[in-house]
């Protein structure tokens, strides 16, 4: 049986960015009209089953209040404690289920935490968040034929995803977390809210992509090149006071900065870079949630085994190359 999988993170698109830059609310209502489109889109693609994570708005079943879909959608079963631990598990039990495509409703955060349940199923990440680099920004509908066909198995996966890079990062050698996008030293002991906006509290940067058509700090990097998702490359800024070169990027909607960078390092899969703050905190896509022990060597790797990911214009053109429409 075909199954694909809709992960959607209720919590998305409404952190502190809305209040220190000027982000937009993306509300709940919005996320389950998409859902039904989502929905709509696996059924014509072939899909029989949808499994999707259950949550405290109830997206999906709102969603299904107005279709009627001839496929079976249904809840996996796991206890719900409203943090991001929710949609890490949801993920596992959604490989282990056995979903051919997982299709996510977040921001960088929300697919982060996704990569962290499974590596094994191609993911389609889109945007209802706030930095979105990694999730794009796609109809609905056109993002459900997608990830049904993949999980039909309609069109071979590995020409219709590519492998994304991500990092690795190690606490004495050992593996802590990952990111997908970036990881920035954050000068501060405490968590707060999270985000990264005080630019003058990062000394160190690294991105696996960066564009200078991106929002966040990704961004940065993308003032001096352009690093796509699955090239085997990542960047390492050395930022600070004492810096020759300052660039002007956009690290949130609405929001600029002009960052001292004083180096810039290319970085080569499985090459360790050390983290040379001793205390502080390391954020990942965007969000401060690693504390930097004194007794801990610290440091960052670029894994070219990331994620495989649902390429939509790709898959779409390759659909309509084999006539499946037809």
């Amino acid at each position: 049986m075909s199954v694909a999988a809709i992960l959607a993170n209720p919590a998305s698109g409404k952190d502190i960015r809305r209040l220190v830059a000027h982000g937009s609310v993306f509300d709940n209502q919005e996320k389950v009209r998409m859902v039904r489109r989502l929905i709509l889109g696996l059924e014509r693609a072939g899909v029989k089953k949808v499994l999707y994570m259950p949550d405290s708005y109830a997206i999906i079943p709102r969603a299904l209040n107005s279709i009627s879909p001839s496929i079976q959608v249904e809840a996996i079963e796991m206890p719900i404690r409203n943090n991001q631990t929710d949609t890490t598990i949801a993920a596992g039990i959604m490989e282990t289920l056995g979903a051919k495509s997982l299709i996510v409703l977040g921001g960088d955060g929300t697919s982060r935490v996704t990569c962290k349940g499974t590596l094994s199923v191609p993911i389609l990440p889109l945007s209802t968040g706030t930095n979105n680099v990694f999730p794009i920004m796609c109809e609905a509908t056109i993002a459900g034929l997608a990830a049904g066909l993949v999980a039909c198995g309609s069109l071979p996966k590995e020409e219709c995803c590519y492998k994304s890079c991500m990092f690795d990062i190690l606490q004495d050698d050992r593996l802590v977390d990952i990111a997908l996008v970036d990881v920035a030293v954050y000068d501060d002991v405490f968590l707060a809210s999270k985000a990264v906006w005080h630019m003058e509290k990062v000394p160190q940067l690294f991105l696996t992509r960066c564009s200078a058509s991106s929002i966040g700090l990704s961004a940065i990097g993308g003032q001096f090149r352009e690093i796509l998702p699955e090239e085997p490359c990542g960047m390492s800024l050395k930022l600070g006071k004492s810096a020759s070169i300052k660039v002007t990027a956009p690290i949130a909607p609405g929001m600029f900065a002009d960052v001292p960078v004083i180096d810039m390092t290319e970085m080569a899969p499985g090459e360790i870079f050390p983290i040379t703050s001793t205390s502080g905190l390391i954020a990942v896509d965007g969000e401060r949630e690693i504390e930097i022990k004194d007794n801990k060597c610290a440091g960052i790797r670029l894994n070219t085994d990331g994620p495989m990911v649902i390429d939509v214009q790709k898959t779409m053109s390759l659909a309509g190359k084999k006539g499946l429409f037809r």
